[in-house]
This record gives C-alpha cells, structure tokens and sequence, in this order.
C-alpha cells in the first residue's frame, strides 16, 4: 500500500503548484552542515530590499522582506524556521484595504519558486514555452505580477527552499512528523499565516490563499483551520491545478480496483492532448465543443460501461473501445488490451510512440524522446527536464543578488526527503481519528470552511493539457463538495489552453491573471 501511494503522489514533479506533482523532486539530500549552522543560531532573518515593477501601464514601487518565521513547539522552544518572501506595495495610505495573498506550490515537498518566478513576483523567468533552453537563462519585468491587485506572501514549506525543521541535534525541539504530513504542514501554515498577521499589522486586510497542485489539497485544510479554529476569516481561497480527493487521480488507479472514476475524469483531458498533437481520427477545429461531447461520453455510455466490469458484453466492449480510438487517438488494439481502462502514465507513454517520443504529464503540449518504447508507463515527465533547471538557476541568483538572502545556505527547490517521509492520512470534520485510507479527502475540510463563512468565494484554475490533475477531476469534486445548493454559486471556474504551471503558456498567464485580479476586486 506504501508503494501504491508513493506513485500516486507523483502528480506535479515539481504548482504548481501537480503530487509531487510537477513540484519538485530536483533535490533528494539532506540540508548541508553549512545549513546546520545557520540554524543553531535560531535568530529570524528579515533582509529588506526595493524594487520596481510595470504591469501593463502601471508602475509599481514595493518593498521586499526575505525572512523566516521561526514556529515554536514544546516549552516554546524553536521547532521550524519557514522562509518566505513578502511584497508589499508602496505608498498604500490605509493597507486594511490592501489584498494579501498567501501563495505556495505543492509537491508534497516543493518550494515556492514556480509561482514566485513563472507567474507572480515582480521578475519572471523568460523561457521559450516548450522550447528547451540552456544557460545563462535571464529573469525579465514581469507584467503579470499580481502586485497590482494585492500583496503577496510566497511560502517554503518545512524542508523546502529555506525552511528548516530545527531538531534537537540544531538547538530545537521540532521533529520531520511534526510537519511532513497533511494535517502538521496545515497547521503549520495556519501558524505562519496567524503570526504574519500579527507580525505586520494585517488582520484586517482582506485575505487569500493560491495554491497550486498539492498546493490546492493543502488550502482546503488550511481553510478549514483558518476558518473554524484560528479566528481568520479569508475572502477567497484561488486553486490552480486542483485535487482535493487523492482517489480521483489518473496516476494509479489499479492500486484501487473498482473505482472506475480516474478513468473517466481522466478522459476529456486525454482528448485536448490528442487534439493538441493532431493525433485525433477526426480532428475539429475547436477543442471546447469535442470536449463537451467527451464529458458527457465519460460520465453515461463510459460510466456504465466501465461499472459495469465482468458483466460488459463483447460488443458494448467493441463499441466502447472505437469511441475511446476516436477520443484519444490510441489504437483498438491497445485500448482493448488495457481493458478500456488508461492511466496518464500509459497515455504519456503511448499517444506519441510511434514517434518515439513521450508527452509531458504535467504538461502534455511539452514531449522527449521515450526511454524504453517497449515499456507501459512514462519513466520522466519532459515537463520537468526542460523548466528543472531554468528555475532552479533563475532563483538562485535573484534570491542572493536582489533579495540579498541566503548566504551559505542551500535552497532545497524540492526535497525527496520530505516526499518519502510524507504521512497522508487526514482527520476530516466530525472524524474521531485520521483516515487509515490511502487516500486521503479533504473535500469535507473545503466544505465545512464555506460553510463557516458563506461569504467566502473560490475560485477553480485548471489547464486543459494536464494529465496529473485533469480539468475535469476538478469540476466534478467541486460538484461534489458537501455544501448546501445555495453556496455553489460561490466556485467560479477558468480553463487555459495550458498544463498543469498553467503560467509557462504567456498567453494563459496573462489571461489567469487578469481573471484573479478580476476575483480579488469582486472579493474584498
């Protein structure tokens, strides 16, 4: 069962906030010594510098605080250092007034850095969308920066980037179980964001979180203890590549036979990536009206073909494995051999072996050369490979030379450390112990928060060409949260003709940003 969840958390290797999805498995060390050091000092930092952005007409003069939060656990004693980067914008007379924006990616085990430099800080990476790049890589004006609507917040999660679980061996008290889990990294955040508030006079502002990937699993919790437990009332919670039920996920859905929903969640985003690659039987020209056939498809004739199981006759079986041809691209042959039944990881493998080359999971429009063309799943994510290292150099030199932080420390991007030592289970409202499960919900946990505060808004971000959360995964889990009718009109959906960082696509980036600028005003 261990194995079976390890796999299934891999949705976004590097959300960006997708399990470690797309948030990243670059590093799989421990901190260094040098790291050790700067710890036993257990002094916060708080390095402030300023800066200047344009987004679009608009020039935007702001301070930048790179620091940490030290978390005290037993006896008050230090227990986790978590480093974050804040912007505030200048010249704001009455900052009650002022948007804040607490944002991170996911993994479990990413840092920040995605959404910090491919979508919202004040500098961008410049990368050529799908095109593979090599040193020296350059950070550009970012004129979609959500500087313009709010401040923001970027936050490492323990053992990420900056932030350091402080063990007894480095003067602390704090242990990896105490954060490295669904309900201890909650609260851990929740304990960042109530000591920021104080920390800078910001209770009253108006309040958000944006997550990405694993990064959206960890708002609804965070909501929820926001809400219910930590007297913080948030105006909206922004999801960006969502999954809120880990048995939704295409990753593996054999370790849970009989739960036929992966597959038909999975479909209509099977179908965008064959449209993209021009490898549908009958390809239109627009992609949105096929995928409303694809949906409908997927959950009726697929729906009762699949839940039907042994008892499926041979020639429902035929029928349905030609419509799945004209909806993936795959041949009948494999897709009868799969039992009408594909993961993302046989789909990445599969749709473009003929060429010999894979799709990204993440982001299927990326694509490389397949490793074994023999093999069933896809051994890497191209994603990864081609945006892996841009990133990683990118923030490096911005965070020492601009934010003048980081010395002789090591900043972890994303820590396999953290992944293999992930404790998943999650105690849901009204639950007297954490779900032994596998796979963890916190739908409830999304739920109850809404329902505590009836004004508070949500708002779903989804690219179409992501194969770890699939668009649809998450429509169908907002249709499904445990709410009242009344409060569905509080989720606002946008879709991006993107992956899963639907921010890599500049054109899906600016239109994301225009449209959570449009949620902030409308919010607060």
């Amino acid at each position: 069962m261990k194995g079976a969840i390890l796999i299934l958390f891999q949705i976004l290797l590097f959300s960006g906030n997708n399990c470690i999805t797309a948030q990243s498995r670059i590093s799989t060390s421990h901190p260094s010594e040098v790291d050790s050091q700067v710890i036993i000092s257990n002094t916060p930092q708080r390095i402030i510098t300023e800066g200047t952005v344009t987004i679009g007409s608009n020039k935007i003069n702001y301070k930048a605080i790179a620091g940490d939060m030290m978390i005290k656990g037993k006896l008050d004693k230090p227990a986790c250092s978590m480093f974050y980067v804040a912007y505030f914008k200048e010249g704001v007379s009455d900052e009650s007034q002022r948007p804040l924006t607490f944002i991170y990616n996911g993994g479990p085990g990413s840092s920040s850095i995605w959404l910090h430099m491919g979508a919202w800080g004040p500098q961008r990476i410049n990368l050529q969308d799908t095109m593979l790049s090599q040193a020296p890589y350059q950070t550009v004006n970012n004129n979609y920066s959500l500087l313009d609507a709010s401040d923001l917040v970027f936050i490492d999660a323990a053992g990420t980037g900056f932030s350091r679980v402080i063990t007894k061996d480095k003067g602390g008290v704090g242990e990896p179980k105490d954060y490295f889990g669904t309900d201890p990294d909650a609260n851990a955040f929740a304990t960042f964001i109530v000591q920021f508030l104080s920390e800078y006079t910001r209770w009253n502002s108006p309040k958000y979180l944006f997550g990405e990937s694993y990064g959206t699993f960890r708002s609804a919790a965070l909501a929820d203890i926001l809400e219910t437990g930590r007297g913080v009332r948030l105006n909206g919670v922004i999801l960006l590549s969502q999954i809120l039920d880990i048995a939704n996920s295409p990753d593996n859905p054999e370790a849970e036979p009989g739960n036929e929903l992966p597959y038909m969640l999975a479909l209509p985003s099977y179908t965008a990536v064959a449209w993209y690659h021009h490898k549908l039987p009958n390809q239109p020209e627009k992609l949105e009206p096929l995928l409303h056939e694809v949906e409908h498809f997927a959950m009726n004739e697929y729906a009762l073909a699949l839940n039907k199981g042994a008892l499926l006759d041979s020639v429902s079986f035929n029928q349905i494995a030609q419509k799945l041809h004209q909806f993936t691209g795959l041949a009948p042959d494999y897709i009868k051999r799969a039992n009408l039944r594909i993961s993302d990881m046989q789909f990445e493998h599969e749709l473009l072996n003929s060429e010999g080359l894979l799709t990204g999971r993440l982001d299927a429009r990326f694509s490389g050369f397949a490793m074994n063309r023999l093999g069933e799943k896809a051994l890497y994510d191209p994603m990864g490979s081609h945006i892996d290292g841009p990133f990683t150099a990118t923030f490096n030199n911005y965070v020492r030379q601009t934010l003048k932080y980081g010395e002789r420390q090591t900043f972890y991007p994303g820590s396999g450390d953290v992944y293999n030592q992930w404790d998943y289970r999650h105690k849901n409202p009204g639950a007297t112990d954490p779900q032994a499960n596998i796979f963890p919900n916190v739908l409830p946990a999304l739920a109850r928060a809404m329902i505590s505060n009836p004004k508070l808004k949500v708002m779903l971000n989804s690219g179409y060409f992501d194969l770890g959360t699939p668009y649809y995964e998450g429509i169908y889990e907002m249709h499904h949260l445990p709410i009242p009718p009344q409060l569905q009109k509080n989720i606002s959906y946008e879709y991006y003709y993107s992956g899963h960082m639907v921010y890599l696509h500049l054109p899906a980036l600016k239109k994301l940003h225009d449209r959570v600028v449009r949620f902030i005003n409308e919010t607060h």
